[in-house]
């Protein structure tokens, strides 16, 4: 890794669910790359995310999150449209009718995998980490062809809008699958 003073990877992740213990609804969650860790006799993680914002479509989800997970969550329900196409997956995030985000993501050819992900968050007293595996259908490149926009919004106060690019350098795109979390471990 090297090390860019100010400077840290954002990834903007969203889910739609449609089988989970709390019922159908759908998340975006803003992260800062950092460092996996890696475990012996384990799959190498692809990438850990340390959520600073979760954002969700149901207070069950938005609870659930909270207690099970101690993820940081803007505390109204948002509205979110995803537009499917056979070449793009497009996101359109608003509260209230105020944007907070729009993204794509194009498709390339891709393969079955499944790829674990680190997750890191603390609460006042403890550090946590999650080992997540997204299972399915999953696409991977850096063709710099989906895009970002980040408008002004509460979830969004704490970047600095100007400094993040409108092309993404890297997209993944999981068509449907299976998301799995391990136990939640204190670190």
């Amino acid at each position: 890794m090297e090390v860019q003073h100010e400077r840290s990877i954002l990834a903007i992740t969203a889910f739609q669910f449609t089988e989970s213990m709390v019922g159908e609804y759908d998340e975006v969650v803003m992260s800062v790359i950092v460092p996996p860790v890696i475990e012996a006799g384990r799959p190498l993680p692809r990438a850990a995310f340390y959520p600073f914002m979760v954002g969700v479509t149901t207070d069950a989800s938005r609870q659930h999150a909270i207690e099970r997970w101690h993820l940081p969550h803007y505390m109204k329900n948002l509205h979110m449209d995803f537009t499917e196409t056979e070449d793009e997956l497009s996101l359109s995030i608003s509260d209230d009718g105020q944007p907070v985000l729009d993204l794509s993501v194009t498709n390339f050819p891709g393969a079955p995998e499944t790829v674990l992900f680190n997750a890191f968050t603390v609460n006042d007293e403890d550090r946590f980490k999650v080992n997540i595996f997204m299972d399915g259908q999953h696409t991977e490149h850096e063709e710099e062809a989906g895009s970002l926009t980040l408008h002004p919004h509460e979830m969004t106060q704490k970047l600095t809008l100007d400094d993040i690019s409108s092309v993404p350098f890297r997209e993944q795109w999981f068509h449907g699958g299976l998301q799995t979390f391990e136990e939640l471990e204190k670190i």
